[in-house]
């Protein structure tokens, strides 16, 4: 393979030196052939028209010490050679231009030669492979003394620098952990979706939209991504955070985007609304599914303009803010139903996370009670913690079937608080988790009704036809659960909670896959 060296003149340190002397100086260019562990089959030598004669001597004494290395001068038009995309510019019409042969030859990027500025374009098209090369970083060595100087290889595959990957690694992980809260979760799903969150917050400031039932953890996880990007520096501004729910009437549109003083009656100061309070920040809007479709209308232009009109303006206000948008809707039924733009909903549905609530997250609920544990131990002063038999208890109970978590977090939080306060000297006992279960279970008791699906979904006309009311009543049961159920074992668990307990071995699925034979049904199929 041949070795192809590619550089920038150096105006000044290439010129270094006159007559035989230049010989015992250290010159960047003349230097890249110097190397006895790198020879060099062909030198291309970028340089402007001004420097001809420099880079036509230099060339010449390239190939003086280095007969065997053939050297292409390339002429190139830098009027400002700190202009960063003028510079970026020139050198990329070089790079889609040369012809490239990484299969028959070896490209190295001279970096000492230039401005700094070119040094990072250079650095910038070697790693988005426009140029195919390694980079090539020479300098003269300690005492002066050798024109050789010395030379080092920077290939831009980390995976080949254990140090860096190992430290790049870690950053990663700490910064997903830092998402969590510290929390170390064991849920696979949620932990691949929380690393993959944490790319998106560093690398991208398009808007977020977070799914999920009330109390699975939107408002904290959207106050950790602003937190992680303001220390990564991707964010300036405040964390603005409301709750569209609270937005009725004509109060919406001033809260969201202010008003002018006499904008309207009562109007007697003018107000700076949430989206201006964002700039150059983050904002927050929980419930998104909760506003009105004039509101919807003026944020999709807020989002895409950077601008809107504050209620009774004639000017508008900028505001380049970042967006994370929470919702337990289904917006796209939404949209079908009218009450949710679908060109709002394209906008903000570009990165989309839904948080699964804590039933679907059992193993997790242990690190979570730890934590909820140090929360209780910072509110009220001193360290809460279970005996051993209560914890056990507490946790065989809340990690069962029968557990609904309806409230999802804010249930477990609840909980903790509850037992935290009432344990003497910050000690959680048996009987204070028992008082505890039956508290969580009167209060899942009183919920309302719950709206089971419709089996016209998964029926036929003939089947709906022949189904007893009896059978309807419980097979529309059958499939909630299954439906809230990450698994058909799962499903059978929850069904099956009681009956399960008085055998010696119960295949809960088993059970489950023929009941919903008797209806032409599969639990796949009903949770697609």
């Amino acid at each position: 393979m041949k070795n192809v060296v590619i550089g920038f003149l150096g105006s000044a340190k290439d010129s270094m030196g006159r007559g035989k002397k230049r010989w015992q100086l250290w010159r960047p260019s003349v230097a890249c052939v110097m190397q006895p562990e790198l020879p060099v089959d062909r030198f291309v030598l970028l340089h402007e028209q001004r420097d001809s004669r420099l880079a036509n001597n230099v060339g010449t004494d390239i190939i003086e010490v280095s007969a065997s290395t053939e050297v292409q001068l390339h002429q190139v038009s830098l009027p400002d050679p700190w202009d960063f995309a003028q510079v970026y510019a020139v050198l990329l019409d070089f790079a889609e231009h040369y012809p490239f042969n990484p299969e028959e030859e070896r490209y190295f990027l001279h970096i000492t030669t230039g401005t700094h500025v070119t040094q990072i374009c250079w650095f910038l098209l070697c790693e988005a492979n426009y140029i195919p090369a390694a980079l090539m970083q020479t300098a003269p060595d300690r005492e002066g003394r050798d024109p050789a100087g010395t030379c080092q290889l920077i290939d831009l595959d980390l995976s080949k620098y254990d140090a860096l990957s190992s430290r790049f690694r870690r950053q990663h992980l700490e910064g997903a952990d830092f998402l969590k809260s510290g929390i170390d979760t064991r849920n696979g799903q949620f932990n691949a979706m929380i690393q993959q969150i944490e790319r998106v917050a560093i690398r991208s400031s398009a808007p977020i939209l977070i799914t999920g039932p009330t109390g699975a953890g939107k408002s904290q996880l959207a106050k950790r991504i602003f937190q992680l990007k303001q220390r990564r520096g991707s964010v300036r501004g405040d964390f603005v955070a409301i709750n569209c729910a609270t937005l009725r009437g004509d109060s919406a549109m001033s809260a969201l985007f202010g008003h002018q003083r006499g904008a309207f009656t009562g109007a007697q100061q003018a107000r700076k609304g949430l989206l201006a309070r964002a700039d150059k920040g983050l904002l927050f809007l929980d419930e998104i599914g909760e506003l009105g479709l004039d509101e919807q209308a003026m944020l999709l232009h807020a989002i895409e303009e950077k601008s809107f009109y504050p209620v009774g303006a004639d000017h508008p206000v900028q505001s380049d803010f970042q967006l994370i948008a929470g919702t337990n809707r289904d917006l796209q039924l939404e949209v079908e139903a009218g009450r949710f733009r679908e060109d709002l909903l394209a906008r903000i549905n570009l990165w989309s996370y839904e948080l699964p609530g804590l039933r679907h997250r059992r193993e997790d609920i242990a690190p979570n009670l730890d934590y909820e544990l140090q929360q209780a131990t910072q509110l009220l002063g001193y360290k809460v913690g279970f005996n051993r038999t209560a914890r056990e208890h507490y946790l065989q109970f809340a990690q069962h079937g029968d557990a609904l978590w309806l409230g999802n977090f804010r249930d477990l939080n609840a909980s903790v608080q509850r037992m935290a306060t009432l344990a003497e000297g910050g000690r959680i006992n048996e009987d204070i988790v028992a008082e505890e279960k039956q508290r969580l279970q009167r209060g899942w008791r009183r919920q309302p009704a719950e709206d089971l699906p419709a089996l016209d979904e998964v029926l036929d006309a003939e089947q709906l036809a022949s189904i007893d009311l009896f059978d309807e009543y419980q097979l529309r049961k059958v499939i909630a659960v299954c439906r809230d159920s990450a698994s058909q074992s799962e499903a059978g668990r929850r069904l099956f909670n009681r009956s399960r307990e008085r055998k010696s071995s119960s295949n809960d699925a088993h059970r489950l896959r023929q009941y919903l034979a008797r209806f032409g049904l599969v639990f796949d199929d009903l949770n697609k």
